[in-house]
Order: C-alpha cells, then structure tokens, then sequence
C-alpha cells in the first residue's frame, strides 16, 4: 500500500504538504499541487477517506431525509424516483456519497441531530408538511447555521433555501385547458392540505374558475381531498359518479390519484375521455400508458433533485447566500380530457 510519505518523498514536498492538498486545508500554490497530485497519480495513491473527513471536519455525506409511510412503495413512486435519480446524479459528480434516512409522518423531526453526529454536511428533505412543531425544526436548522434545503415544499413567511416548481401556474393552465374545451363544472381532487403544493395548486383551480364566475360556494361542492395514493383517487370514484349529471371534468392534484379515479369510474360505467374529462398532475410515465393516456400537467422533478443538490453543495463550499428557486411546469395534453361524449 502505497504511503502519504512516499507520494511526499517523489514530489519534493514534506507529508503535511500532501495532507494539506487533499485535505484542502490551507494556502498552496498551483505548482506545489500539482506535485503532490501528479506524484499520487503515479504512485496510484489514494488517501484515506475517514482521515480526510476528520481533517476537513466533514463527513462527505449529503443526506436525504424520506418520509416513512407504511405499505407504500416509496421508491417506485414516480416524484420520489425522479427527484432522488437527479440528486444522486448531482451528487456523484461532485464527490459526494448520499446518506438516506426516514422518519414517520406522525414522529416529531430531529434533523438537527444528523448534523451535530457528523453524518452529513448538508440535508435535503422530502415530504415537509407545514405544521408548528416542523417550522420550529427547520428554524432551529437555519439559527445554527446547518445547510438544507427544502424540494417542492416551502414555508410562507420563511427565507428556508427550496427548490420548487410553479404549481399555481400549471393548475391555472390544466383548469383554462378545459374550460377551452367548453368545460365548466371542473371538479378538484387535491392532496392533504398540509403540504404546500396542494394550497399552490388548489390557487391556480380557483384562479381559473373564479374567472369563469364561480364563486366560494360553488368551488366548495367541487372540492374533493385525497392523499396523493391511487387507493384515495379510487375510493372518490363512487361520489363523483354520482354526481355525473352535474361534474363533466376532473382535476386530480396528481397523477395517481387520477389514475385510480379512472379505474373506478371505469367501474362504474363512467369512462374518462368518453363520458367525462379527467387531467392529472406529474406527468409521469405512466400516464402514457392508461387508457385513455392522460392529459397532465409535466413538473422537472429530476431537475428540482439535482438544482437541490448542486445548489447545497455550493452553500457547503462556502458560496455565500440562500437560494429559493421556482422552475416551470408545462401541460402534456392526451386523449382523457377528450370531448368526445359531448361533440
């Protein structure tokens, strides 16, 4: 195995030189670098990993926090896929590795404590619901300086570092979508209340609604709520059907609510872009392959999960300044917002 003393022997320089070099720790001039570098490249040197993080004082981990939801498969779900594919991609680029925790939706956060271990240097963290107890966690984060970010997730009033996409537009242009289509009565499937992207796009459907004269009552009976899961989106299915003479388009809040909502309507005898227009949200791949395909509205997770990480790396190497990013949402339009049972 070859030493720190024999790559300082071949480049001239003493081994706290060497260490210093790949430590980054300290002044160096280029020349005296590039010795040391060269001289590891050909000796096939490679420091040891567990030194060089307690000389730098950092672990080399940027850790992901999941949200724990019992009998859901978490990472076959298409916005966690995406988002964590773009991390991890982000991460490997720079050097980093990537260190996964979970918690249950229902326990109290402790982010604080995967700091003061020393198992990350900076943390991005998935599924945030807005609620006293996790605004408290975050600001004790922000007070002491730790670096995370936050992803399709953001706190009114907070200056957290997040990276999201404009839900409100993408509601507003899937509901005007349909109303282009000669729809009116557009009911609203959303997602649990606690989380951001469901007020955002809750927003932009009562935007575009309100401009075609509905008023607070109305958008009230046509509010429905789920929890993101293709089983919440199915068990809607019967109240819509019986509704049918009074609904004739339904937006879902996400793409696997809609899909379940589908399935059940298809039950029913009620089929999406026949005898009733159905958008999603998400765009992901599979709604391309239900049948009918589904108009949805695309949002960039992987590029969300790898700005995320980009942007927190840069913060851990010491670029100055937070960042609170917004990227844009586009609609995808398929056959299930047909008009076909109404021409």
């Amino acid at each position: 195995m070859v030493t720190r003393k024999e790559v300082a022997e071949l480049a001239g320089v003493s081994e706290a030189t060497v260490s210093r070099v790949f430590n980054g720790v300290g002044p160096m001039k280029a020349q005296t670098k590039q010795r040391v570098q060269e001289a590891a490249q050909a000796l096939n040197y490679h420091p040891n990993a567990i030194a060089q993080s307690f000389a730098r004082r950092k672990s080399g981990n940027l850790g992901v926090v999941l949200p724990y939801v019992p009998k859901v498969h978490l990472f076959s779900t298409y916005y966690f896929s995406e988002v964590l594919s773009g991390i991890g991609a982000k991460v490997k680029e720079k050097g980093y590795d990537l260190l996964l925790s979970f918690r249950s939706l229902d326990e109290e956060s402790d982010y604080i404590e995967r700091f003061r271990s020393q198992k990350v240097d900076a943390c991005i963290i998935l599924g945030a619901s807005d609620t006293p107890s996790e605004r408290a966690q975050l600001k004790r984060l922000e007070a002491e300086g730790h670096s995370f970010c936050l992803v399709n997730q953001h706190f009114a009033g907070e200056s957290f570092n997040e990276i999201d996409a404009d839900h409100i537009g993408g509601s507003y242009q899937a509901v005007k979508h349909l109303m282009e289509k000669g729809y009116r009565q557009i009911a609203f499937v959303n997602g649990s209340a606690q989380f951001s992207n469901s007020a955002d796009r809750y927003e932009g459907y009562t935007r575009a609604m309100r401009e075609v004269g509905k008023d607070s009552e109305e958008l009230h009976k046509l509010y429905y709520e789920g929890n993101y899961s293709r089983t919440s989106g199915y068990r809607m299915a019967a109240s819509l059907y019986a509704r049918r003479h009074e609904i004739d388009a339904i937006f879902a809040a996400n793409d696997r609510m809609a899909i379940g909502l589908m399935q059940g309507l298809r039950e029913l005898g009620w089929e999406a872009g026949r005898d009733v227009a159905v958008v999603g949200y998400d765009d992901s791949d599979v709604a391309r392959v239900t049948d009918p395909p589904l108009t949805s509205v695309a949002v960039p997770f992987y590029e969300m999960g790898s700005l995320a990480a980009e942007r927190l790396l840069a913060q851990v190497a010491g670029e100055p300044g937070g960042f609170q990013v917004k990227l844009d949402t586009e609609l995808v339009v398929r056959q299930s917002s047909s008009r076909s049972a109404m021409e």
